[in-house]
């Protein structure tokens, strides 16, 4: 016989005898019997002896969890516009595509006017350096000047003192002397605007050539092409987005918990349980709670990050999750040998066939089975799981079944 034919053989006998017993109540109580010594007989036989199960108290790993929805996201993503405004020739790639970072081309602009500018601009360098070396001849020459002027002054100096040259023709000699130092230092600032100027068309060549460069658009991320916003022959600008591409290899998982739970969910440390269509991420740990509640829904943010996540496991998709606040190994007792009885909680034992109400005091529940705190119970000891509302201290009973 099978153990579910067993359960149900001994939970309909229990149900028979406490029928039993209501209807032989009923006769004696509301008719009149030709044998009332009979049916208080039957109620007696009743009364001492009630069928039941019993189920022992085992150590058990008890949860205290909250249970709640989140949504699965991709940690990276990458929304690529085009680099410069300027109309979208080709795109490479479609949604559902692999892509490699600095690898997979996925679009190019039409490149016609990006061309035409780097030869402006290659144009403007070219003359910026002829003029750069036009400064430096000129420098040189000045610089000639200046060394002849020199020489002038003096001499004429020396002839001024031995009175050979009057003093009109020195201040002439001098004054061609102090124009060339001048004329110098005129050469060598125009050498250094020249110069500037040249970097200055170098760095705007670089910058053409960049953009040249960007007419074709590789993928800034490794990941699988999400969504395409634009096609081929529409304009690209900077601001919008031709693709998004995401990481499959890198989910996150958000939720909101009550903000009741802020204080003891800690990042780092507090593990959690997560489902998906029937997929197990157990062993996760939250990475992040956010640094503030928000004050009108009275929850806050928690995420987790999954690693090389199993296959339909995508951004998108909802998840069942269970933060995991306590965890700890005690005893317990399944949750329906469980009772209220003036306002404390009690459980029976069998000693001798006989009942024995014991209170206790509970903990966590996990899993149909509760806690017992403080109690002198021990593993093993057999409680009553069946037919435990029909007792009170004292009741026989008849064990029907040892539930292990």
């Amino acid at each position: 016989m099978s153990r579910k034919i067993k359960t149900f053989t001994v939970t309909a006998a229990i149900i028979i005898v406490i029928i039993f017993g209501y209807v032989f109540n009923f006769r004696t109580n509301g008719q009149s019997s030709t044998k009332p010594g009979s049916s208080e007989k039957v109620m007696d036989s009743v009364k001492r002896a009630i069928p039941v199960v019993l189920t022992p108290i085992s150590i058990r790993n008890f949860e205290e969890r909250i249970v709640v929805q989140g949504n699965l996201e991709a940690k990276n993503i990458a929304m690529v516009p085009s680099r410069v405004n300027a109309t979208i020739e080709t795109i490479f790639v479609d949604e559902g595509d692999l892509v490699l970072a600095g690898k997979t081309r996925l679009f190019k602009i039409d490149a016609l006017k990006l061309n035409k500018a780097v030869e402006i601009e290659r144009q403007a360098f070219a003359i910026a350096d002829c003029t750069l070396n036009e400064k430096h001849a000129n420098f040189e020459r000045v610089e000639a000047d200046l060394h002849k002027a020199k020489i002038d002054y003096n001499r004429f100096m020396l002839l001024l003192k031995d009175h050979i040259v009057s003093k009109d023709d020195f201040e002439q000699v001098e004054s061609r002397y102090k124009q060339a130092v001048a004329s110098l230092k005129l050469a060598q600032t125009l050498i250094d605007l020249a110069e500037q100027q040249k970097r200055q068309a170098e760095t705007s060549l670089e910058m053409a050539e960049k953009d040249l460069q960007d007419a074709i658009v590789y993928a800034p991320i490794s990941g699988k092409v999400s969504h395409r916003f634009q096609e081929p022959g529409e304009m690209g600008a900077t601001t919008k987005p031709v693709l998004e591409i995401v990481d499959p290899a890198v989910i996150e998982v958000s939720a909101f918990l009550p903000s009741e739970y802020y204080p003891v969910v800690l990042p780092g440390k507090t593990p959690m349980r997560i489902r998906v269509y029937g997929i197990e991420l157990n062993n996760q740990i939250i990475s992040y709670k956010s640094p503030t509640i928000h004050e009108k829904m009275r929850t806050f943010e928690i995420k987790c990050v999954i690693k090389n996540p199993p296959e339909n496991v995508v951004p998108g998709a909802m998840a069942e999750i269970e933060v995991l606040l306590a965890q700890r190994k005690g005893l317990g007792v399944p949750k329906a040998s469980l009772q209220q009885r003036g306002g404390r909680t009690i459980i029976f034992l069998v000693e001798k066939d006989v009942a024995r109400m014991v209170e206790v005091e509970t903990g966590l529940e996990s899993d149909g089975w509760i806690e017992l705190k403080g109690n002198n119970l021990h593993e093993k000891t057999f409680v009553v799981s069946m037919g435990q509302f029909l007792l009170e201290e004292g009741t026989r009973v008849t064990v029907q079944k040892e539930s292990l």
